[in-house]
């Protein structure tokens, strides 16, 4: 892992950008960078952001789904659990949310973007890996990994709904709770939701 893996979110991150046209990843390139970003790498198609992704760890790969070759997809599959990654798409119909979330994808942007669409999608990104390192740091078994998610996903709708906080936020809370209380994060997360049905069966 880099250096900055467990850096919050917000912090500015090393970015691998992979776009098969030129003019996009400049313009990519350019938006990083001017918000606090560095750009360690570009590749143009999928087979080169794999190698270029095991080769630079960044903390977080900005890929286009239609490109030559290995789609954005296929890509993020064989990327595996190098970095988080974020999906480029013209579309954002039902089967492709689908199969990004089965590659491992962590979030997804719509084009034409601009910086502001950018912003929110790498915060999430980076704090739904982090949630899954933490997790999988925590827990062993595949079912258990998959019941805590479960658990942490009603979490983060709790906090979110009475904290007036969004996802990322809310996984931070989970987190610092966590530390504060010497308590594992699923362990936070069922007393949330416990403390949710003591107020719901009080009230």
């Amino acid at each position: 892992m880099t250096e900055n893996a467990d850096l919050p979110a917000s912090s500015g991150q090393r970015i691998l950008v992979v776009e098969d046209e030129a003019l996009i990843r400049m313009d990519l390139v350019e938006m990083l960078t001017e918000s606090g970003h560095t750009v360690v790498g570009e590749a143009s198609n999928g087979e080169a952001a794999v190698v270029r992704a095991r080769e630079l760890e960044p903390d977080l790969i900005l890929m286009d789904v239609k490109m030559p070759g290995l789609d954005g997809i296929t890509a993020a599959e064989r990327i595996g659990k190098v970095a988080p990654i974020v999906l480029l798409t013209a579309f954002s119909d039902d089967n492709l949310i689908d199969r990004a979330r089965d590659a491992g994808v962590m979030a997804y942007v719509v084009k034409p973007f601009t910086m502001d669409d950018l912003r929110p999608a790498i915060s999430l990104a980076r704090a739904r890996w982090m949630e899954q390192r933490s997790l999988e740091a925590e827990i062993a078994d595949l079912e258990g990994r998959f019941e805590a998610r479960k658990v942490m996903d009603r979490a983060k709708g709790v906090l979110m709904s009475r904290l007036g906080i969004d996802e990322p936020e809310a996984f931070r809370w989970l987190q610092k709770n966590a530390m504060d209380r010497r308590m594992g994060m699923r362990e936070v997360a069922e007393a949330v939701i416990g403390s949710r049905r003591e107020s719901a069966e009080g009230g």
